[in-house]
């Protein structure tokens, strides 16, 4: 009996998935465990294995589209057995003209038979029914050229569809590159299954592709995207810098790493754990801002942004102020590295589980930048990189002293910049006199 494979739900607040390949091809024979596809969602990506044994029998859905979770997507069965229950959506009744086409169509061919593909030269007197005039556009189909089969050579949607049937498929980004830029559409391209992209389009003319290239926006950055215009929509924000004493930190460093055994406990492990130290003293500022409300938290529910070759997350770790700082350290790298390796929980990526959040460019050698808020979250910090500066060492002596950069961005709805800047210099207070255990 086939199994219909459906689009798995990754998450309560995921409601649709980017596909991006199928493993198999229509055809081939599927093991239980086979990896079968691979898809995203706008936080991570994964790969799907085959739920039982058999053979593909019919996809329904192509690289780069949109698929709503738990809907059908493909077929897996014997040989022979029919797909056409699983096909998602239902049929239509059909309209007089689609009737009318579809008997013309039947008259000049057997059920058996598959309909020849006619071009000619394009002319400007095309006749061409209204319904294969819009499959023909949507499908980048160039019906100037065929042959129709209908009344008095009229071009009818089988016309059409015989000839997508004969050509290689488009993703969805080929063909509005195609239409928009009237391309002409390769034999073969370089996707799945032959599968045409926007890159095989440019490729095939010069003069395009040395004129640009258009890429589609991977689902993760149009979150960003989106969600970072919303932030500065819809917030009033300032940012405050101010500079921290380094020598206790880089101290502390020195002493963990020549202690043997000793966990791996970073500078920006030191700083989220003086960031949540002030956290606690300046509860104002581990909240989230309701318009006409405050969410105060009791928790502190931290933040820290993660750079991966798919974009920036931000995963969060729970009740942050219950770890010492080697179980905070712990706990930052396991969602790092479930970040780049696109495993992380999607409920661990949304800005409403964190009550606050830390993004550190001090690795990149960045002196000064202005990190955008999470909403509903009232405040960010940034943490940049630690620079020598003059200071009074006593005694009327003067030096150089390593100091890191810290900028605070907040949302002058929820905070006044008196507190966001006595939070501000807390946070340096904790990192100058920080105690761990080493």
């Amino acid at each position: 009996m086939a199994t219909v494979v459906i689009m798995p739900r990754q998450g309560q607040s995921v409601e649709s998935c980017i596909f991006t390949e199928w493993f198999k091809q229509v055809g081939d024979e599927v093991k239980k465990g086979d990896m079968l596809f691979a898809y995203e969602t706008d936080k991570a990506s994964f790969e799907e294995e085959a739920a039982e044994d058999g053979v593909l029998l019919g996809v329904f859905c192509d690289e780069g589209d949109e698929v709503p979770v738990l809907q059908n997507i493909g077929v897996i069965g014997q040989p022979g057995e029919s797909i056409d229950e699983f096909k998602s959506g239902g049929a239509s009744e059909p309209t007089a003209e689609v009737q009318a086409e579809t008997e013309v169509a039947e008259e000049a061919t057997t059920s058996a038979e598959v309909i020849e593909v006619k071009t000619q030269e394009a002319g400007d007197d095309v006749k061409i029914s209204p319904r294969a005039k819009k499959l023909a556009i949507a499908e980048a189909v160039p019906y100037e050229t065929l042959v129709g089969t209908g009344p008095e050579g009229r071009v009818i949607e089988r016309d059409v569809q015989a000839y997508i049937a004969s050509k290689p498929k488009l993703t969805p980004l080929a063909k509005e590159v195609a239409k928009q830029e009237g391309l002409q559409v390769v034999e073969q391209g370089s996707g799945l299954g032959g599968t045409v992209k926007a890159a095989d389009l440019s490729a095939s003319n010069p003069v395009y592709a040395e004129d640009y290239e258009i890429k589609k926006l991977p689902n993760i950055r149009k979150l960003i995207a989106k969600a970072m215009h919303a932030s500065l929509q819809n917030s009033a924000q300032l940012t405050h810098h101010l500079g921290a004493d380094a020598r206790r930190i880089l101290d502390l460093r020195k002493q963990i790493k020549a202690k043997e055994g000793a966990a791996n406990i970073t500078l920006n492990d030191m700083v989220c754990f003086a960031v949540i130290k002030a956290l606690q003293k300046f509860p104002d500022a581990n909240a989230h801002f309701l318009g006409d409300s405050v969410k105060y938290f009791n928790k502190v529910h931290l933040g820290l942004a993660v750079d991966t070759d798919r974009g920036l997350m931000v995963p969060v770790i729970k009740n942050a102020d219950d770890l010492s700082i080697s179980g905070l350290s712990r706990q930052f790298k396991e969602v790092a590295e479930s970040c780049r390796q696109g495993s992380i929980d999607p409920e661990l990526l949304s800005s409403e589980s964190a009550s606050f959040t830390v993004s550190n460019l001090g690795n990149y050698g960045v002196e000064m930048f202005t990190p955008v808020i999470n909403l509903p979250q009232v405040a960010i910090l940034g943490v940049n990189t630690i620079v020598p500066r003059p200071a009074d060492l006593g005694g009327g002596v003067y030096g150089f002293v390593p100091y890191m950069g810290l900028s605070l961005t907040y949302d002058h709805q929820a905070l006044d910049g008196g507190m966001a800047t006595r939070f501000l210099k807390q946070i340096a207070v904790e990192l100058e006199n920080l105690e761990i255990d080493i």
